[in-house]
This record gives structure tokens, C-alpha cells and sequence, in this order.
């Protein structure tokens, strides 16, 4: 048997940083298993549904890597088709056959026409709340007769269809993450299958098309869990073979809430409009809630393909931890060479106004500064507080932390006319770290390193952390280099 996953996302308008994880944990699952990997779009809640959302989705799988073995995917116009033979793999294209499903299920008496109004459910639900009842639907319309119900139906009636769920019994399926569960019937809600406006609901639509899709493996999030006795009934209700689920564990802010936007950003774009890389968030997503079993913690896309298997999916819920995400992107950010950083940092150079269009002949200056700031970098979108330096022609600091120890400030002025007599007489195009060194040799070799470095890298970045001065001079050019060392030393006089 072929190994077939899917992930199913609601055009909302953004992707979850949980319903990545989800993605990458089916897509995992099917590629080390030689399978296929499917994206269906569930947009039968018109309510919710965002122009463009779909678009956007499957752009972000493409910035991502994971390739789409069938499903919506975005021609050279930009304009939505479809690969593969199990299509439509957009819910609103196959309306018609929910409906006849819908219609299979009542012949079977699995299902029933309901003509509650919403003012009666309300009543309903506020008179079981004040009981101390669980709010549910009353069942007053699953015996109604067939000649009552044609009648109704006649007359113009609006209806839902609901599932009929059996009355008593048990509902045992072992899922994939959390070993045997186990629901009793009478617990659950005869649920809405086909809503007035003849649209179906998730419950409907999930199962006939995971099963026209021939999907074998189901990983989704935790929240599904008590909606699967639901779907399973409905593949017994069709004669369908079931698939296994796997239910993934919550994704959890550092108070152990539910991830949610009042703690911290959730969507994808987010995270890369932040200056996050690729390779960060899919190492660090696939983290949460998974884990290898040895201390390995970076991981290229491969190695998780080679490395991945269910039976390591944690149950418990996974923290979210920002301080680990900006590390390990720390540690992506160190390992890419300049021309490809320069080329990721170059959008967020230009976010900050601290650049326009460059020429060729900029460039070369661009990828200094890139390699001066990697080391300091978190995020790509830090480069313009990190590189202002090199941009910023007044730097605000305190004249004191020009004075180095138990320097003074005269002993901090003579120290920069001198060095600044040293580069005066360098050429422009012999400006250069190398040839600043070897000028500068025997100064610091009379006065020391600290009483020239110091008051020297704090002339030239305004900060008491930088890049070495020498390498920051060489990039800022004769000019800019004398003209800071004056203003360092007005500021002490």
C-alpha cells in the first residue's frame, strides 16, 4: 500500500505556524516512505474565506521546499490549476457531491433532515446551560416521519442534515500518537453535516475527500481528536476503509496557554518578514513535539526525511520558545556564505531607508558590511540597528565612553590626533585594514592596545560593541574615518 498524507488548510487568510508543522510532518511521513504528499484547500466556510489566502498558501510551500505530489499549484500567470488525478483539491468544486452523499447517508438512515430554527437551538442551548447540562442539539428531528419530513420540504422549509449518531455503545480507534482512545456515543452531538445554504460542513467534506484522495495517514492537531469518533462513524456509515490519525500535540506559549496572537505572532509570514531563514523555522517547528531521541538539534531537510517516524511524536504539548528560535537562527545566519546572506539582507537593507537601488559597484561594500554584522545578527530584520553604523553620519553617544579605563581625557584627545595624523597620510586607495594595521603598530605598541582600539572603535561605531575598528574603517573609507575622529574629539573637548 501506498502511503498517501495530506494537509488540509482553511483560506483564512495567513498559515499557522502549527499548521506548518503539520504540513511538514505529513509531507516527512510521505517522503521517507516513498509516498505522496497532497494539499487540499477546505473552503467550504465562506464565512472565513480570504481572496488571495489560497494563492498565498501555496506560494509559502514553495518558499519552503515542499514539493506538492498533487493538489493547487500556481501556473507562470500566477492562476490556480491542479496536479494530480484525484481532484477537484478545492472543496467549493465539489459541491454536488457532498450533497448526494448527504442524501446516500439519509436512505441509510445514518443521517436525518433537521428544520430547527436557530432561535429554537438557541433556547435550547441556554435551557440545557442553565441545567448544568452539556449545550447540544436536542434530537428533537431525528424520528421525524418520512411523509412529515417530504411535507416540510414541500413547503419550503429550511433544513440542515445531521449525522445520527448512534444512542449507546462504544467507539475505539488507536491513534498513531496517543496509543488506544476510546469514546462513548452517547457523549456525542448529532452534528451538522449539510448546512441550510446546501454547503457541508468539515465533518462531511473531510471524510469523502480523504477517502476519494485515497489518503492513508491523517496527522492533524490535537483539536480534531473529539470529532473523530464522528468521522470514523461516517466511513463505517459509508462502508469506507479507515485511514490512521495521528493527533499532534498543542503548540504552547512559556505560560503553557495555547499559542495564541496575544503571546506572540502565529503566522508563517510573520516569522519570515522578521528576517527568520528558512532552514530555521523548519528546524526548529519540527522540534516541537518531536523528538529524535539523541542530542541533535540542527537538521537539515534530508536528515529529518532519513530521521522522522511518528512513534517519536510527543504527546504532551510543546512550548514555544523564542529565545531557542533566535538562537538557531543565529547559528543558520553564521553558516551562509556572504553572497547568499547579502542577497537574503539586501529587502531588509532597503525596509530601513538606509539604502536605495545599488549599483555593482556598491555591492562589494554591502557584503563587507554583511560579513562584519553576521556574528551579531538574530534576525535578518536587526541588520539596520546592527550596520547603522555604516550609514549613520551623527553617532549619538556619551564623550565617556570614548575613555578607555583609567585613560583621561586629554590622554583620550592625543591619542586621537595621533592616530588620526597616522591616517591622514594614507591614501585613499591604499585604505585598508591591512595598511591601517601596520601605520598603527607602533603607536599601540607605545601607548597599548585598549588606550588606542577603544576610543578608535567608539569614534567610529558609537557603541561599545562593534566589529573591530580597523574593519569598520575600511569600509567606511579615508573620509568618513577622519571626519568621525574630529567629531570624537570635539566631543571630548
Amino acid at each position: 500500500m501506498q502511503i498517501r498524507t495530506r494537509f488540509a488548510p482553511s483560506p483564512t487568510g495567513y498559515l499557522h505556524i502549527g499548521g506548518l508543522r503539520t504540513a511538514l510532518y505529513n509531507w516527512l511521513i510521505a517522503r521517507k516512505n516513498n509516498g505522496l504528499f497532497i494539499l487540499r484547500i477546505e473552503d467550504t466556510d465562506r464565512t472565513r474565506f480570504v481572496p488571495g489566502a489560497t494563492e498565498n498558501l501555496i506560494k509559502i510551500f514553495k518558499i519552503f521546499g515542499l514539493e506538492l505530489d498533487e493538489g493547487p499549484i500556481l501556473n507562470e500567470k500566477g492562476e490556480i490549476i491542479e496536479k494530480g488525478d484525484s481532484g477537484p483539491y478545492i472543496q467549493s468544486r465539489k459541491i454536488d457531491i457532498y450533497r448526494a452523499a448527504a442524501e446516500q447517508l439519509i436512505k441509510n438512515d445514518r443521517a436525518y433532515y433537521c428544520f430547527c430554527s436557530s432561535e429554537e437551538l438557541e433556547l435550547n442551548r441556554a435551557e440545557q446551560i442553565k441545567n448544568g447540562e452539556p449545550p447540544r442539539y436536542n434530537r428533537r428531528c431525528r424520528d421525524l416521519n418520512n411523509k412529515e419530513v417530504q411535507k416540510r420540504i414541500e413547503a419550503g422549509e429550511p433544513y440542515v442534515v445531521r449525522l445520527k449518531i448512534p444512542l449507546q455503545g462504544k467507539v475505539k480507534f488507536n491513534d498513531l500518537v496517543r496509543g488506544e482512545v476510546e469514546f462513548d456515543y452517547s457523549l456525542l452531538d448529532d452534528q451538522v453535516l449539510l448546512k441550510s445554504d446546501g454547503w457541508p460542513t468539515y465533518h462531511l467534506a473531510v471524510v469523502i475527500d480523504d477517502h476519494h484522495m485515497k489518503i492513508t495517514h491523517i496527522l492533524r492537531a490535537e483539536e480534531w481528536l473529539p470529532s473523530t469518533p464522528k468521522h470514523i462513524y461516517l466511513y463505517q456509515a459509508f462502508g469506507w476503509e479507515l485511514p490512521q490519525f495521528g493527533h499532534l500535540p498543542l503548540l504552547l506559549n512559556p505560560d503553557h496557554s495555547k499559542l495564541s496572537k496575544r503571546h506572540a505572532d502565529v503566522a508563517v509570514e510573520d516569522y519570515l518578514a522578521k528576517g527568520y531563514l528558512v532552514e530555521t523555522i523548519i528546524n526548529f517547528i519540527v522540534l516541537l513535539g518531536w523528538n529524535p531521541g539523541t542530542d541533535q538539534e540542527i537538521f537539515s531537510l534530508q536528515e529529518l526525511i532519513q530521521e522522522f517516524s511518528i512513534e517519536k511524536i510527543q504527546k504532551a504539548g510543546a512550548v514555544f520558545d523564542v529565545k531557542k528560535l533566535d538562537w538557531l537562527n543565529s547559528y543558520y545566519i553564521k553558516k551562509k556564505n556572504i553572497e547568499e546572506l547579502t542577497s537574503l539582507i539586501l529587502p531588509f537593507l532597503k525596509q530601513t531607508g538606509l539604502i536605495d537601488d545599488l549599483t555593482e559597484e556598491e555591492l562589494p561594500k554591502i557584503r563587507k558590511i554583511v560579513a562584519l554584522s553576521q556574528d551579531r545578527l538574530k534576525r535578518l530584520n536587526e541588520i539596520g540597528e546592527v550596520a547603522s553604523m555604516f550609514f549613520n553620519p551623527r553617532l549619538d553617544y556619551s564623550s565617556d565612553l570614548l575613555i578607555w579605563k583609567s585613560e583621561t581625557k586629554s590622554s583620550t584627545i592625543k591619542n586621537l590626533e595621533d592616530i588620526k595624523n597616522l591616517f591622514i597620510n594614507i591614501d585613499n586607495r591604499d585604505f585598508d585594514k591591512q595598511r591601517l594595521n601596520e601605520k598603527i603598530v607602533d603607536l599601540t605598541a607605545k601607548v597599548g592596545n585598549g588606550p588606542i582600539f577603544w576610543p578608535l572603535r567608539v569614534a567610529l561605531s558609537g557603541e561599545k560593541n562593534s566589529p573591530p575598528p580597523l574593519e569598520i574603517a575600511e569600509i567606511l573609507g579615508r573620509k568618513k574615518v577622519l571626519l568621525r575622529i574630529d567629531r570624537a574629539i570635539n566631543k571630548l573637548k
